[in-house]
C-alpha cells in the first residue's frame, strides 16, 4: 500500500485549493481551506514538526506505512502463538487437576 493516489497535494496535480478536516484535539475537528503549496509540515511526535517538500513527505510517509504493516503483521502471528500457548497451559492445568483429583480420591477409597 501507499499514499493514496488522489491525495490533493500529489505532485503534477493541477494546483488549485481544496478543503480538508483537521484535529484540533481529541474531540474537536475543523475545517481548513488550504493553499497550494509545494510544501507540508509533519508532525513527528515530541514536540517535533517538521517541514517537507510534498516529494519527501510522500516517501516518508510510504516507508513509515509499510514498516507499521510490517510490525502490525509480525504482532498479529505473535498474538496467535501466545494464544496456542494459552490454550496448551490450560490443557495441561486442567490435566493436572484431573490427576491430583483421581489421587485423592483413590487415597480417599483407601
Amino acid at each position: 500500500s501507499g499514499i493514496n493516489a488522489e491525495w490533493p497535494l500529489r505532485p503534477g496535480k493541477k494546483e488549485e485549493e481544496f478543503q480538508t478536516h483537521f484535529m484540533l484535539s481529541d474531540q474537536v475537528h475543523a475545517l481548513a481551506t488550504v493553499p497550494p503549496t509545494d510544501k507540508v509540515f509533519l508532525w513527528l511526535g515530541a514536540n517535533v514538526m517538521l517541514e517537507y517538500t510534498i516529494d519527501e513527505a510522500i516517501t516518508l510517509l510510504t516507508k513509515n506505512l509499510n514498516t507499521a504493516t510490517v510490525n502490525a503483521d509480525q504482532l498479529e502471528d505473535d498474538l496467535g502463538y501466545l494464544s496456542n500457548q494459552i490454550t496448551t497451559m490450560e490443557v495441561n492445568m486442567a490435566r493436572v487437576y484431573n490427576w491430583d483429583f483421581k489421587r485423592r480420591k483413590a487415597a480417599a477409597d483407601k
